[in-house]
């Protein structure tokens, strides 16, 4: 379902928990519980997200959260539609800085695990096809994002 890795940072078992209850959520809420799609979580410092953006986005700043789904969204509700669950394939990867994390938890003044819960769930939603370019799917993603957080009652307080 998950696999984790550490770039650049010591590995924090607060961080593994968070990450387990967040997917395990997602997963179940998307109704893919029984797939062997896997998704690859990198947490790393603002200076190796920064080379990655740049390297793949060809965008020379930090931020907080990237998304590299492998499937398109319609090749994914056909997988999802017909339950095509018997291969392993990987959903995608999450790259999340831990620094950017606490800093907008402080910013926010929401604890760090809901931020941290946060960028999993809207990197989740990236890879499953869902996007907030636009202000109607944005509402779409946003919405699906909070059912995650309030169902794992995490919340801004």
């Amino acid at each position: 379902m998950y696999e984790i890795t550490y770039l650049e940072l010591e590995e924090k078992n607060e961080y593994e928990e968070t990450i387990k209850k967040v997917l395990e959520k997602c997963y179940e809420q998307e109704g893919i519980s029984q797939s062997k799609l896997i998704i690859t979580v990198t947490l790393t410092t603002p200076k190796e997200i920064r080379k990655i953006n740049n390297e793949y986005r060809k965008i020379d700043k930090e931020t907080d959260v990237l998304s590299f789904p492998m499937f398109e969204k319609q090749e994914l509700e056909k997988i999802i539609e017909d339950k095509d669950f018997q291969h392993e394939d990987v959903l995608g990867d999450i790259i999340i800085s831990i620094q950017k994390v606490e800093e907008q938890a402080n910013e926010y003044g929401h604890s760090f695990e809901r931020e941290l819960s946060y960028m999993l769930v809207h990197g989740f939603y990236h890879l499953m096809g869902y996007d907030h370019i636009i202000e109607e799917d944005k509402l779409i993603m946003r919405e699906k994002e909070e059912i995650i957080l309030d169902s794992l009652s995490i919340t801004r307080d």
